[in-house]
C-alpha cells in the first residue's frame, strides 16, 4: 500500500512547453488519494519561491475534496448552515450583501484561491461604486459602515470554511476593514428627559411603556415582547427572554434575543417595579405592553416608533430613533455612577469592553472625575508638595514667579 503523502508535500517538473510546474498536497480524498494544488512559473527559481510560500501555508492542513468549490458555492452553503441560528431578517441581510456585493466580483474564484489582496480590492471597489440600485441623484459609493459590515460577514463565512477543512487559513484575517466613521450619539439631556416624561405621563396608554424603556434601556423588540411571566413583582426583577420582530409581509413573530447575553435578568428601579405592579392589577393580557386595540396581541414595534416621533415633535425635542433611548439610558447610568460591567449586563452586551467602546465619551469623563477624586484624596493625605500627576511645566513657572 502506498504511503500517504502529507499535506504540504511538494513536487517539481519541467513541462514539454518549457514552463515549470509544481504540485503541492493540500488534502486527501475519502479514499486517501492526495488532492493537489498546481503552480506554474517560467523558471525553476521562480517556481521554487512560489512553492516555498505555498508549502508553508499548507503544512499541517488536511483539506477535504470539497475545497475545490467556488466562493459563491461556499457562501450559499454557509448561509444554508446559518439558517437555523440566525433570525430570518439577519439571514436575508447577509444573503443580500453576499449576492449583491461579493459574488459579482469574487464569486467564481476558487475558495482556496481567494487572497487578502482580492478582499482589499473588493472593499476599495465597493467604497467607490458598490451601490447596486442608487436612487436619482444618489452616489454609487457605499458607506464605510456598510463595507465594514460586509467584511464582518465575509470573515465569518471564511472562518467557517477553515473550521470545515475547506481553507488552510482565513484570508480576511490579514485585511484591515474600512474604518467606520462613528456619528455623534444623540440623546436626551436631563432637561429634555423631564420634558419628555412630563408629556408622556398624561397618556395612559404609553406612560408606563416609555418610563420602563428609559429606566432599563431595552431594545424595541425586547420591550414589546415582554410578558407578565417575565416580571417578578415580589423581587422587582424583569427577565428578558425574547424579542419581537416583523417577518416579510408584516407578521409579528417572537424569537430569541439578539445574543446569548441578551437573555438576562434586570433588577428594576423601585419606581419602575411599582409602576408594573400597579399596571398588572388591571391587566387582562399576557403581555405587559399589549396592542391597545387587540390586548391579546403584543405592542407593535412600529406603533411604538411612530408614537415616539409624535411626542418628540409635539414637544420640540430632538428627532431621535427609538434606539437612541437605549443610548440615553446608558449614558445617564454611567454618568451617575453605574459601572460599565454592571451596565453591560443590563443592556445585554456580550462584553463590557463593547459597552466602554460604545460610550467612550461618557467613560472618558468618568475617568477624569475619578482622577480628580483620587488626586484630591492623595493631596489631603500626602500634602500639597506631594500632589500627584503635577506637570513639570507649572512647577517651573511657580518657581520663576
Amino acid at each position: 500500500m502506498a504511503k500517504r503523502r502529507p499535506s504540504g508535500d511538494g513536487m517539481v517538473r519541467k513541462r514539454e512547453d518549457g514552463r515549470w510546474e509544481g504540485r503541492i498536497v493540500i488534502g486527501h480524498k475519502e479514499n486517501g488519494d492526495p488532492i493537489f494544488r498546481y503552480i506554474y512559473a517560467d523558471t525553476q527559481k521562480e517556481l521554487t519561491a512560489k512553492l516555498r510560500q505555498n508549502i508553508t501555508a499548507y503544512q499541517g492542513v488536511d483539506l477535504t475534496e470539497e475545497c475545490r468549490m467556488t466562493l459563491s458555492e461556499w457562501l450559499d452553503r454557509w448561509l444554508a448552515q446559518m439558517a437555523s441560528v440566525l433570525r430570518p431578517s439577519t439571514l436575508d441581510h447577509y444573503r443580500r450583501d453576499m449576492d449583491h456585493h461579493v459574488k459579482p466580483y469574487l464569486g467564481q474564484k476558487k475558495l482556496t484561491q481567494v487572497t487578502p489582496a482580492d478582499l482589499r480590492k473588493l472593499y476599495d471597489t465597493l467604497k467607490q461604486h458598490g451601490r447596486v440600485h442608487p436612487r436619482p441623484g444618489q452616489s454609487r459609493r457605499l458607506s464605510t459602515t456598510t463595507v465594514h459590515g460586509i467584511h464582518t460577514t465575509l470573515h465569518h463565512a471564511l472562518k467557517s470554511a477553515v473550521d470545515q477543512r475547506l481553507l488552510p487559513h482565513n484570508p480576511a484575517d490579514h485585511v484591515e476593514p474600512p474604518k467606520v466613521a462613528h456619528k455623534s450619539m444623540t440623546i436626551l439631556n436631563e432637561e429634555q428627559l423631564d420634558t419628555f416624561l412630563s408629556a408622556v405621563e398624561q397618556d395612559a396608554v404609553w406612560k408606563d411603556f416609555f418610563y420602563t424603556e428609559l429606566t432599563t434601556g431595552l431594545r424595541l423588540g425586547e420591550i414589546c415582547g415582554l410578558m407578565w411571566s417575565d416580571f417578578d413583582a415580589r423581587n422587582g426583577t424583569l427577565r428578558v427572554n425574547r424579542t419581537l420582530h416583523k417577518e416579510k409581509g408584516g407578521r409579528l413573530v417572537t424569537g430569541d434575543t439578539k445574543t446569548y447575553a441578551g437573555t438576562r435578568k434586570i433588577i428594576l428601579p423601585d419606581s419602575t417595579a411599582e409602576r408594573l405592579r400597579n399596571r398588572k392589577k388591571s391587566s387582562y393580557s399576557v403581555w405587559i405592553f399589549p396592542n391597545p386595540l387587540k390586548p391579546e396581541a403584543p405592542m407593535n414595534p412600529s406603533a411604538a416608533y411612530h408614537q415616539l416621533k409624535q411626542i418628540l415633535t409635539e414637544n420640540d425635542l430632538p428627532d431621535l430613533r427609538f434606539h437612541d433611548f437605549r443610548h440615553t439610558f446608558a449614558t445617564h447610568a454611567l454618568a451617575n455612577g453605574v459601572d460599565a460591567k454592571t451596565l453591560s449586563g443590563i443592556l445585554g452586551h456580550t462584553k463590557a469592553s463593547f459597552t466602554v467602546d460604545t460610550y467612550t465619551h461618557t467613560t472618558t469623563d468618568m475617568h477624569k472625575k475619578a482622577a480628580e477624586i483620587v488626586g484630591g484624596f492623595l493631596t489631603d493625605y500626602l500634602g500639597e508638595e506631594m500632589a500627584p500627576w503635577q506637570s513639570a511645566e507649572p512647577a517651573a513657572t511657580a518657581v520663576s514667579i
